[in-house]
C-alpha cells in the first residue's frame, strides 16, 4: 500500500516485530511503521480482539496522518 502512496502500518505481535522490519528492508522499505500488540492472540476471542484494536486506533491514526 505504501508503494501506491496509501499510508500504512503493521500491526505485530511484538515477538515478531524483527521479522517485520527485516522484511521491509528486505522490500526497500526501511522505514516502515510497525505497532506492537500482546502476544499471543491466536487463541483471543472476537471481543478480546476487538478490544486490542480500539487500544491501537488511535496509535494507527497518529502514525498514518500527514
Amino acid at each position: 500500500m505504501e508503494q501506491q502512496g496509501v499510508p500504512a502500518v503493521a500491526i505485530v505481535t511484538a515477538p515478531f516485530r524483527k521479522t517485520g522490519q527485516t522484511m521491509a528492508e528486505s522490500w526497500g522499505m526501511p522505514d516502515y511503521r510497525f505497532l506492537d500488540c500482546q502476544h499471543p492472540i491466536g487463541n483471543l476471542a472476537e471481543v478480546d480482539l476487538d478490544k486490542i484494536a480500539d487500544a491501537l486506533a488511535e496509535s494507527v491514526e497518529r502514525l498514518i496522518s500527514p
